[in-house]
Protein backbone atom coordinates (compact mmCIF):
# COMPACT_ATOMS: atom_id res chain seq x y z
CA UNK A 1 0.00 0.00 0.00
CA UNK A 2 1.12 3.55 -0.77
CA UNK A 3 0.22 6.79 0.98
CA UNK A 4 -0.78 9.63 -1.34
CA UNK A 5 -1.97 13.20 -0.92
CA UNK A 6 -4.43 15.14 -3.05
CA UNK A 7 -5.36 18.83 -3.11
CA UNK A 8 -8.29 20.62 -4.69
CA UNK A 9 -9.28 24.23 -5.16
CA UNK A 10 -12.34 24.58 -7.33
CA UNK A 11 -14.11 27.29 -9.27
CA UNK A 12 -15.77 28.63 -6.11
CA UNK A 13 -12.30 29.62 -4.86
CA UNK A 14 -13.45 29.21 -1.26
CA UNK A 15 -10.39 27.37 0.05
CA UNK A 16 -8.12 24.38 -0.46
CA UNK A 17 -9.01 20.81 0.48
CA UNK A 18 -6.14 18.45 1.24
CA UNK A 19 -6.51 14.69 1.83
CA UNK A 20 -4.41 11.71 2.80
CA UNK A 21 -5.32 8.37 1.21
CA UNK A 22 -4.06 4.82 0.92
CA UNK A 23 -3.91 3.09 -2.45
CA UNK A 24 -2.37 0.20 -4.38
CA UNK A 25 -2.04 -0.91 -8.00
CA UNK A 26 -4.15 -3.71 -9.47
CA UNK A 27 -3.02 -6.30 -11.99
CA UNK A 28 -4.75 -4.43 -14.83
CA UNK A 29 -2.31 -1.50 -14.31
CA UNK A 30 -5.08 0.62 -12.87
CA UNK A 31 -5.29 1.61 -9.18
CA UNK A 32 -7.44 -0.24 -6.70
CA UNK A 33 -10.06 1.95 -4.97
CA UNK A 34 -8.33 4.48 -2.69
CA UNK A 35 -9.13 4.58 1.02
CA UNK A 36 -9.71 7.98 2.62
CA UNK A 37 -7.59 8.41 5.76
CA UNK A 38 -8.03 12.07 6.67
CA UNK A 39 -8.40 15.57 5.35
CA UNK A 40 -8.24 19.27 6.14
CA UNK A 41 -9.65 22.42 4.57
CA UNK A 42 -7.68 25.66 4.66
CA UNK A 43 -8.81 29.14 3.67
CA UNK A 44 -6.94 31.11 1.05
CA UNK A 45 -4.84 33.93 2.52
CA UNK A 46 -6.56 37.24 1.76
CA UNK A 47 -3.74 38.47 -0.49
CA UNK A 48 -3.75 35.34 -2.63
CA UNK A 49 -7.53 35.17 -2.76
CA UNK A 50 -7.79 38.72 -4.06
CA UNK A 51 -5.19 38.05 -6.75
CA UNK A 52 -7.02 34.89 -7.86
CA UNK A 53 -10.26 36.84 -8.28
CA UNK A 54 -8.36 39.49 -10.25
CA UNK A 55 -7.00 36.71 -12.47
CA UNK A 56 -10.56 35.44 -13.04
CA UNK A 57 -11.48 38.94 -14.21
CA UNK A 58 -8.41 39.20 -16.48
CA UNK A 59 -7.04 42.13 -14.47
CA UNK A 60 -3.48 40.84 -13.96
CA UNK A 61 -0.49 41.40 -16.20
CA UNK A 62 2.09 38.73 -17.03
CA UNK A 63 4.32 39.69 -14.09
CA UNK A 64 1.56 39.20 -11.53
CA UNK A 65 0.25 36.06 -13.24
CA UNK A 66 3.71 34.46 -13.07
CA UNK A 67 4.05 35.51 -9.43
CA UNK A 68 0.62 34.10 -8.62
CA UNK A 69 1.41 30.76 -10.23
CA UNK A 70 4.43 30.25 -7.98
CA UNK A 71 2.76 31.65 -4.84
CA UNK A 72 -0.23 29.32 -5.18
CA UNK A 73 2.20 26.40 -5.42
CA UNK A 74 3.81 27.63 -2.21
CA UNK A 75 0.48 27.71 -0.43
CA UNK A 76 -0.38 24.22 -1.63
CA UNK A 77 2.90 23.13 -0.05
CA UNK A 78 1.94 24.75 3.25
CA UNK A 79 -1.40 22.90 3.19
CA UNK A 80 0.44 19.59 2.65
CA UNK A 81 2.75 20.19 5.60
CA UNK A 82 -0.22 21.07 7.79
CA UNK A 83 -1.95 17.82 6.78
CA UNK A 84 1.18 15.81 7.52
CA UNK A 85 1.45 17.37 10.96
CA UNK A 86 -2.21 16.74 11.79
CA UNK A 87 -2.11 13.11 10.61
CA UNK A 88 1.26 12.28 12.17
CA UNK A 89 3.06 11.42 8.94
CA UNK A 90 6.29 12.57 7.30
CA UNK A 91 7.13 13.52 3.74
CA UNK A 92 9.23 10.37 3.31
CA UNK A 93 6.13 8.21 3.84
CA UNK A 94 4.24 9.83 0.94
CA UNK A 95 4.66 8.44 -2.57
CA UNK A 96 3.23 11.45 -4.40
CA UNK A 97 1.00 14.50 -4.30
CA UNK A 98 -1.70 15.09 -6.92
CA UNK A 99 -2.89 18.66 -7.46
CA UNK A 100 -4.36 20.14 -10.62
CA UNK A 101 -4.04 23.71 -9.35
CA UNK A 102 -6.36 26.69 -9.29
CA UNK A 103 -8.01 27.11 -12.68
CA UNK A 104 -7.97 30.81 -13.53
CA UNK A 105 -8.76 30.72 -17.25
CA UNK A 106 -10.28 28.20 -19.62
CA UNK A 107 -11.17 28.33 -23.29
CA UNK A 108 -13.55 25.50 -24.09
CA UNK A 109 -13.15 22.93 -26.84
CA UNK A 110 -15.14 23.62 -29.99
CA UNK A 111 -16.60 20.14 -29.81
CA UNK A 112 -18.05 19.93 -33.32
CA UNK A 113 -14.81 21.10 -34.94
CA UNK A 114 -12.64 18.98 -32.66
CA UNK A 115 -14.63 15.86 -33.54
CA UNK A 116 -14.09 16.66 -37.23
CA UNK A 117 -10.28 16.79 -36.94
CA UNK A 118 -8.82 14.11 -39.19
CA UNK A 119 -5.58 12.22 -38.63
CA UNK A 120 -4.03 14.30 -41.40
CA UNK A 121 -5.08 17.58 -39.76
CA UNK A 122 -3.81 16.38 -36.38
CA UNK A 123 -0.43 15.49 -37.90
CA UNK A 124 0.09 18.49 -40.19
CA UNK A 125 -1.90 21.37 -38.64
CA UNK A 126 -1.48 20.65 -34.94
CA UNK A 127 -0.55 24.21 -33.74
CA UNK A 128 -3.54 25.62 -35.61
CA UNK A 129 -5.91 23.47 -33.57
CA UNK A 130 -5.09 25.74 -30.63
CA UNK A 131 -4.60 28.99 -32.55
CA UNK A 132 -7.97 28.54 -34.27
CA UNK A 133 -9.76 27.84 -30.94
CA UNK A 134 -10.66 24.26 -31.88
CA UNK A 135 -8.90 22.53 -28.98
CA UNK A 136 -9.21 23.73 -25.38
CA UNK A 137 -6.50 25.65 -23.53
CA UNK A 138 -6.21 27.36 -20.18
CA UNK A 139 -4.24 28.34 -17.11
CA UNK A 140 -4.27 26.25 -13.94
CA UNK A 141 -2.01 27.86 -11.35
CA UNK A 142 0.10 26.35 -8.58
CA UNK A 143 3.34 25.17 -10.15
CA UNK A 144 4.04 21.54 -9.25
CA UNK A 145 7.79 22.14 -9.10
CA UNK A 146 7.23 24.67 -6.33
CA UNK A 147 5.07 22.18 -4.40
CA UNK A 148 7.67 19.42 -4.84
CA UNK A 149 10.56 21.66 -3.84
CA UNK A 150 8.82 22.91 -0.68
CA UNK A 151 7.45 19.54 0.51
CA UNK A 152 10.22 17.26 -0.87
CA UNK A 153 7.45 15.00 -2.22
CA UNK A 154 7.09 14.12 -5.91
CA UNK A 155 4.16 16.16 -7.19
CA UNK A 156 1.92 15.61 -10.19
CA UNK A 157 0.07 18.69 -11.40
CA UNK A 158 -1.67 20.15 -14.47
CA UNK A 159 -3.79 17.16 -15.47
CA UNK A 160 -6.02 18.85 -18.02
CA UNK A 161 -3.48 19.88 -20.71
CA UNK A 162 -2.68 16.28 -21.67
CA UNK A 163 -6.37 15.67 -22.39
CA UNK A 164 -6.68 18.99 -24.25
CA UNK A 165 -3.63 17.99 -26.31
CA UNK A 166 -5.49 15.01 -27.78
CA UNK A 167 -8.75 16.83 -28.37
CA UNK A 168 -10.43 16.06 -25.04
CA UNK A 169 -12.56 18.35 -22.93
CA UNK A 170 -10.10 18.12 -20.04
CA UNK A 171 -13.01 18.44 -17.62
CA UNK A 172 -14.66 17.12 -15.67
CA UNK A 173 -12.01 14.73 -14.40
CA UNK A 174 -14.05 13.07 -11.66
CA UNK A 175 -14.97 10.18 -13.92
CA UNK A 176 -11.47 8.70 -13.55
CA UNK A 177 -11.60 8.27 -9.78
CA UNK A 178 -15.17 7.01 -10.21
CA UNK A 179 -13.83 4.44 -12.68
CA UNK A 180 -11.24 3.37 -10.12
CA UNK A 181 -13.88 3.19 -7.37
CA UNK A 182 -16.65 1.41 -9.27
CA UNK A 183 -15.23 -0.36 -12.32
CA UNK A 184 -15.73 -3.80 -10.79
CA UNK A 185 -19.29 -3.08 -9.68
CA UNK A 186 -22.53 -2.59 -11.61
CA UNK A 187 -22.96 0.66 -13.58
CA UNK A 188 -22.85 3.58 -11.15
CA UNK A 189 -23.97 7.20 -11.39
CA UNK A 190 -22.22 9.98 -9.48
CA UNK A 191 -22.84 13.70 -9.11
CA UNK A 192 -20.30 16.27 -8.00
CA UNK A 193 -21.58 19.66 -6.87
CA UNK A 194 -18.81 22.21 -6.64
CA UNK A 195 -19.06 25.70 -8.13
CA UNK A 196 -20.07 23.83 -11.28
CA UNK A 197 -21.99 20.55 -11.15
CA UNK A 198 -21.02 17.46 -13.13
CA UNK A 199 -22.36 13.95 -13.64
CA UNK A 200 -20.50 10.70 -14.38
CA UNK A 201 -21.76 7.28 -15.40
CA UNK A 202 -19.27 4.50 -14.71
CA UNK A 203 -18.95 1.26 -16.66
CA UNK A 204 -16.14 -1.30 -16.56
CA UNK A 205 -15.73 -0.59 -20.29
CA UNK A 206 -14.45 3.01 -20.32
CA UNK A 207 -15.64 3.48 -23.91
CA UNK A 208 -19.20 3.47 -22.57
CA UNK A 209 -18.58 5.95 -19.76
CA UNK A 210 -20.14 9.40 -19.57
CA UNK A 211 -18.85 12.56 -17.94
CA UNK A 212 -19.98 16.15 -18.44
CA UNK A 213 -20.80 19.41 -16.68
CA UNK A 214 -24.48 19.95 -15.95
CA UNK A 215 -24.40 23.68 -15.22
CA UNK A 216 -24.22 25.71 -12.02
CA UNK A 217 -23.63 23.95 -8.74
CA UNK A 218 -22.93 26.35 -5.88
CA UNK A 219 -21.52 29.26 -7.85
CA UNK A 220 -24.67 31.39 -8.16
CA UNK A 221 -25.95 30.54 -4.69
CA UNK A 222 -22.56 31.42 -3.19
CA UNK A 223 -22.69 34.81 -4.90
CA UNK A 224 -26.06 35.64 -3.37
CA UNK A 225 -24.92 34.37 0.04
CA UNK A 226 -21.87 36.63 0.01
CA UNK A 227 -23.40 39.73 -1.56
CA UNK A 228 -26.80 39.79 0.12
CA UNK A 229 -26.46 37.78 3.32
CA UNK A 230 -22.83 38.39 4.32
CA UNK A 231 -21.96 34.69 4.57
CA UNK A 232 -19.76 32.53 2.38
CA UNK A 233 -22.47 30.02 1.45
CA UNK A 234 -26.02 28.95 2.22
CA UNK A 235 -25.37 26.44 5.01
CA UNK A 236 -27.64 23.39 4.67
CA UNK A 237 -29.69 25.38 2.12
CA UNK A 238 -31.41 27.15 5.04
CA UNK A 239 -31.78 30.49 3.23
CA UNK A 240 -33.25 28.82 0.15
CA UNK A 241 -35.65 26.89 2.38
CA UNK A 242 -37.06 30.19 3.69
CA UNK A 243 -37.80 31.42 0.18
CA UNK A 244 -40.06 30.39 -2.68
CA UNK A 245 -38.70 29.88 -6.15
CA UNK A 246 -40.08 32.02 -8.97
CA UNK A 247 -41.37 30.13 -12.01
CA UNK A 248 -40.79 32.97 -14.46
CA UNK A 249 -37.20 33.52 -13.37
CA UNK A 250 -36.50 29.78 -13.42
CA UNK A 251 -37.87 29.50 -16.93
CA UNK A 252 -35.48 32.22 -18.12
CA UNK A 253 -32.51 30.70 -16.29
CA UNK A 254 -33.15 27.41 -18.05
CA UNK A 255 -32.59 29.14 -21.42
CA UNK A 256 -28.91 29.82 -20.58
CA UNK A 257 -26.65 29.28 -23.60
CA UNK A 258 -24.59 26.64 -21.78
CA UNK A 259 -27.61 24.37 -21.43
CA UNK A 260 -27.98 24.20 -25.21
CA UNK A 261 -24.45 22.88 -25.82
CA UNK A 262 -24.15 19.30 -27.06
CA UNK A 263 -22.61 16.46 -25.08
CA UNK A 264 -19.97 16.42 -23.76
CA UNK A 265 -19.90 19.90 -22.33
CA UNK A 266 -17.62 21.70 -19.90
CA UNK A 267 -18.51 24.88 -18.05
CA UNK A 268 -16.33 27.67 -16.76
CA UNK A 269 -16.97 30.52 -14.33
CA UNK A 270 -18.03 32.95 -17.05
CA UNK A 271 -21.00 30.74 -17.92
CA UNK A 272 -22.61 31.45 -14.52
CA UNK A 273 -20.38 34.07 -12.94
CA UNK A 274 -20.98 37.03 -10.61
CA UNK A 275 -21.96 39.29 -13.49
CA UNK A 276 -24.60 36.86 -14.73
CA UNK A 277 -25.91 36.22 -11.21
CA UNK A 278 -26.21 39.94 -10.46
CA UNK A 279 -27.84 40.68 -13.81
CA UNK A 280 -30.53 38.12 -13.06
CA UNK A 281 -30.89 39.42 -9.49
CA UNK A 282 -31.51 42.95 -10.75
CA UNK A 283 -33.89 41.87 -13.48
CA UNK A 284 -36.06 40.23 -10.83
CA UNK A 285 -35.52 42.89 -8.17
CA UNK A 286 -39.13 42.60 -7.00
CA UNK A 287 -38.27 39.21 -5.47
CA UNK A 288 -36.87 38.90 -1.96
CA UNK A 289 -33.27 37.79 -1.47
CA UNK A 290 -34.60 34.53 -0.03
CA UNK A 291 -36.72 33.95 -3.13
CA UNK A 292 -33.72 34.60 -5.36
CA UNK A 293 -31.69 32.07 -3.36
CA UNK A 294 -34.53 29.55 -3.62
CA UNK A 295 -34.74 30.09 -7.38
CA UNK A 296 -30.99 29.70 -7.89
CA UNK A 297 -31.15 26.52 -5.80
CA UNK A 298 -33.93 25.05 -7.94
CA UNK A 299 -32.05 26.17 -11.08
CA UNK A 300 -29.03 24.09 -10.05
CA UNK A 301 -31.31 21.11 -9.38
CA UNK A 302 -33.19 21.50 -12.67
CA UNK A 303 -29.97 21.83 -14.68
CA UNK A 304 -28.61 18.66 -13.08
CA UNK A 305 -31.76 16.58 -13.52
CA UNK A 306 -32.60 17.79 -17.03
CA UNK A 307 -29.08 16.92 -18.22
CA UNK A 308 -29.34 13.45 -16.67
CA UNK A 309 -32.61 12.84 -18.46
CA UNK A 310 -31.07 14.09 -21.72
CA UNK A 311 -27.78 12.18 -21.65
CA UNK A 312 -27.92 9.25 -19.20
CA UNK A 313 -29.49 5.80 -19.45
CA UNK A 314 -31.02 5.17 -16.02
CA UNK A 315 -32.39 1.71 -16.77
CA UNK A 316 -29.45 -0.04 -15.06
CA UNK A 317 -28.97 2.37 -12.17
CA UNK A 318 -30.67 2.64 -8.78
CA UNK A 319 -28.56 5.12 -6.82
CA UNK A 320 -26.62 8.34 -7.43
CA UNK A 321 -23.78 9.31 -5.09
CA UNK A 322 -23.40 13.07 -4.57
CA UNK A 323 -20.17 14.77 -3.51
CA UNK A 324 -18.71 18.26 -3.32
CA UNK A 325 -19.72 21.10 -1.03
CA UNK A 326 -23.19 21.17 -2.55
CA UNK A 327 -23.85 17.68 -1.19
CA UNK A 328 -24.27 19.33 2.23
CA UNK A 329 -27.02 21.62 0.90
CA UNK A 330 -30.09 19.76 2.17
CA UNK A 331 -32.48 21.92 0.17
CA UNK A 332 -30.58 21.28 -3.05
CA UNK A 333 -30.49 17.52 -2.51
CA UNK A 334 -34.21 17.58 -1.70
CA UNK A 335 -34.92 19.47 -4.93
CA UNK A 336 -32.83 16.97 -6.93
CA UNK A 337 -34.48 13.97 -5.29
CA UNK A 338 -37.99 15.30 -5.94
CA UNK A 339 -37.17 15.71 -9.62
CA UNK A 340 -35.46 12.32 -9.91
CA UNK A 341 -37.70 9.97 -7.89
CA UNK A 342 -36.58 6.80 -9.64
CA UNK A 343 -33.07 7.08 -8.15
CA UNK A 344 -31.99 7.18 -4.54
CA UNK A 345 -29.75 10.21 -4.02
CA UNK A 346 -27.03 9.47 -1.46
CA UNK A 347 -23.88 11.35 -0.49
CA UNK A 348 -20.39 9.91 -0.88
CA UNK A 349 -20.35 9.25 2.87
CA UNK A 350 -22.03 5.99 1.81
CA UNK A 351 -18.78 4.92 0.08
CA UNK A 352 -16.48 6.14 2.85
CA UNK A 353 -15.48 9.52 1.40
CA UNK A 354 -16.67 12.80 2.97
CA UNK A 355 -18.33 14.79 0.15
CA UNK A 356 -16.11 17.86 0.51
CA UNK A 357 -12.97 15.75 0.02
CA UNK A 358 -13.88 13.63 -3.00
CA UNK A 359 -12.36 16.06 -5.51
CA UNK A 360 -9.08 16.07 -3.60
CA UNK A 361 -9.26 12.25 -3.59
CA UNK A 362 -9.66 12.47 -7.35
CA UNK A 363 -6.39 14.37 -7.78
CA UNK A 364 -4.55 12.07 -5.38
CA UNK A 365 -5.66 9.11 -7.50
CA UNK A 366 -4.83 10.82 -10.79
CA UNK A 367 -1.34 11.63 -9.49
CA UNK A 368 -0.70 8.08 -8.33
CA UNK A 369 -1.84 6.75 -11.70
CA UNK A 370 0.47 9.15 -13.52
CA UNK A 371 3.63 8.14 -11.65
CA UNK A 372 2.77 4.53 -12.49
CA UNK A 373 2.14 5.42 -16.17
CA UNK A 374 -1.49 4.30 -16.00
CA UNK A 375 -3.83 5.75 -18.61
CA UNK A 376 -5.84 8.16 -16.46
CA UNK A 377 -8.13 9.88 -18.93
CA UNK A 378 -11.48 8.55 -20.14
CA UNK A 379 -11.77 9.17 -23.91
CA UNK A 380 -15.33 7.84 -23.98
CA UNK A 381 -16.39 10.64 -21.65
CA UNK A 382 -14.18 13.57 -22.68
CA UNK A 383 -13.86 12.65 -26.39
CA UNK A 384 -10.07 12.58 -26.47
CA UNK A 385 -8.56 10.94 -29.56
CA UNK A 386 -6.72 8.36 -27.45
CA UNK A 387 -5.71 7.31 -23.96
CA UNK A 388 -3.04 9.41 -22.32
CA UNK A 389 -1.18 9.85 -19.04
CA UNK A 390 -2.44 13.10 -17.55
CA UNK A 391 -0.20 15.23 -15.34
CA UNK A 392 3.17 16.95 -15.15
CA UNK A 393 5.42 14.85 -12.90
CA UNK A 394 7.72 16.99 -10.76
CA UNK A 395 10.27 14.83 -8.97
CA UNK A 396 11.09 15.63 -5.34
CA UNK A 397 14.56 17.14 -4.76
CA UNK A 398 15.52 14.20 -2.51
CA UNK A 399 15.57 11.93 -5.56
CA UNK A 400 18.12 14.04 -7.45
CA UNK A 401 21.18 12.03 -8.52
CA UNK A 402 24.71 13.23 -9.17
CA UNK A 403 24.81 15.54 -6.16
CA UNK A 404 28.23 14.52 -4.84
CA UNK A 405 30.45 17.59 -5.12
CA UNK A 406 33.44 16.12 -3.30
CA UNK A 407 36.79 16.56 -5.01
Amino acid sequence: MALIIGLNSGSSCDGVDCVLAEISMAEDHQPNPPKYLGGISVDWPKRLNEMIWDAFDLKLGLNDLAKLNYAIGGFFGIAVKKLLKETGHTADEIECIGVDGQQVFLHQTDRAKADAVTDEMFENDYPDLFLDDIYAYGFCFGDGNVVAAYTDITTVSQFRPADHAVGGQGAPLMQYVDYVLFRNEKPTLTLNIGGISNVHKVYKNRKKMLGYDCGPGNIMMDYIAKQYFGVNYDKDGAIAARGKYDEEMLKELMTADFLTRPYPRSAWRDDFDCEYSEKMRQKYSHLSDEDIMATFNVFSAEAIVSSIREFVDLSDTEVMYASGGGAYNKTLLKNIQERLPELKVETSFAIGIPPQFKEAMKFATLGYAAVHQSANNVPGACRARKYNVLGHICVAPKYALGTDDSE
